[in-house]
């Protein structure tokens, strides 16, 4: 099992209140921007990393979001240009690159093979549509989204295995000559994983690829649902579905006691957490998404699922122009708590002592069998030796029990198996890639 670890690195010097005030971290004016305190941050989250390395991490992973303070990764690959050249043999994960908002995918793809040769073949690119609310700061156009992203990764892949040089007219994309100078060190070229949601096109597109699948914090119910779509667009396409093809980001944190694990833990609420990454307005416009992935989400939100800020209720508030906000803040606040200590037995946050965790987070690989487990650490305006005690306990006491478990029930990643390798005849029926019969024991619906 690859066992990654990740940080938003938030901004962590905002008033909650001002997040409340605006009713979501995107659309927060960088009036609030403090400079030196921004600067200390970056600096700090890559010594951030380098621990997590140290503490024998296999995965460094990194993300991008744009005008948002929940995640000051604007740039996320000048920050693996970075680690590529500090750290030493931890793979470095992108989770992943906005493709239909990047408008220059033979920019992308020669930052890619540079941080690939820098790194001496430790990349791991991922590729995503970007939240709703990126296509509004890009200026891009959500109707073009999906199609934007296909063609622009399959231009890159050309790029990065067809000799130059070449012309290239698409329907979005337009070059007079593509003949990049640096490529990938891996060969052909680095592997590629999709981060994902609830879309379903998503996840047939990647499972049509043989690329592992990596749901970003889903409802476990939602989860397994996901991991079976997949399943069978591999069975329709001639292989058998396996742990190597399936990744899991999941919010954790770790104290020394639980009552200092349940103080810090509620920074993964803070300002209203993931749920209020951006507004519905801004982070579902017309176009961006299918009929498919909004029933989905809809259902998954009616099993305690949400993510980024589209719940059901915010969705149904919205349209019926019922939305308001408490003026009492306090009251908020009281009110986020309570969704963190109901988000707990739901398995969707799980903090507490190392014991706690880990047996948590064992149930949770027993159900969903993925090949690869990445920890989303604490945001919010925790301390930075909190957050350093936390990676501490995870890296040497959570992750040897959940590597030496991972071992136990068989869960072989995507460097030990090449996904999609096990092929499976016309007509046979797919062996399951989840394990339902947890979930009864964890107090979750079937």
């Amino acid at each position: 099992m690859q066992l990654g670890y990740f940080t938003e690195r938030p901004y962590r010097h905002l008033n909650e209140d001002e997040i409340l005030r605006n009713r979501a971290f995107f659309g927060v004016s960088n009036a609030h921007f403090n400079k030196k305190a921004a600067s200390d941050d970056y600096n700090y989250y890559m010594d951030e990393y380098c621990y997590a390395e140290e503490l024998d991490f296999d995965v460094l992973a990194l993300n991008e979001h744009h005008g948002n303070p929940i995640c000051m990764g604007n740039v996320m690959n000048v920050e693996a240009a970075i680690l590529a050249r500090i750290t030493s043999k931890a793979r470095i994960a992108l989770i992943g690159n906005p493709l239909p908002v990047i408008k220059h995918p033979l920019r992308m793809a020669e930052e890619l093979a540079t941080i690939d040769l820098i790194s001496r073949g430790r990349l791991i690119t991922g590729w995503v549509r970007g939240a709703g609310s990126e296509q509004y700061f890009n200026n891009a156009n959500p109707a073009f989204n999906r199609e934007m992203f296909e063609e622009a990764h399959d231009f890159i892949v050309r790029a990065w295995t067809e000799p130059g040089p070449w012309r290239y007219e698409g329907k979005h994309f337009h070059y007079r000559h593509v003949n990049p100078w640096a490529l990938p060190l891996q060969d052909p070229h680095p592997p590629m994983w999709i981060p994902g949601v609830l879309s379903p096109e998503t996840i047939q597109w990647a499972a049509q690829h043989k690329y592992p699948y990596v749901g970003l914090g889903t409802h476990l119910l939602a989860t397994c649902e996901m991991w079976e779509t997949y399943a069978k667009t591999a069975a329709e396409n001639g292989w058998q579905a396996g742990p190597e093809n399936f990744g899991y980001l999941m919010p954790v944190f770790v104290a020394d006691t639980e009552e200092k694990a349940q103080e810090v833990g509620k920074g993964f609420v803070y300002g209203g957490g993931q749920n209020a990454f951006s507004a519905p307005q801004y982070m579902m416009p017309p176009g961006y998404n299918s009929k498919g992935a909004i029933r989905r989400l809809a259902k998954s939100s009616t099993a305690g699922g949400s993510w980024l800020g589209v719940s059901r209720e915010k969705l149904l508030k919205q349209g019926n122009d019922t939305e308001s906000l408490d003026a009492d803040f306090d009251a908020v606040r009281a009110k986020l708590n309570a969704a963190f200590k109901r988000a707990q037995p739901q398995y969707q946050i799980v903090v507490g002592t190392p014991a706690s965790v880990a047996t948590k987070l064992k149930e949770i690989l027993s159900v969903i069998r993925p090949g690869i487990f990445v920890v989303l650490h604490i945001q919010g305006d925790a301390k930075n030796s909190d957050r350093m005690r936390s990676v501490q306990l995870l890296g040497e006491e959570v992750m040897p029990q959940l590597r030496e478990h991972a071992k136990t029930i068989g869960l072989k990643d995507p460097f030990e198996k090449q996904p999609g390798a096990t092929p499976l005849a016309s007509g046979t029926t797919p062996d399951p890639v989840i394990d339902r019969g947890p979930l009864k024991s964890m107090g979750l619906s079937l």
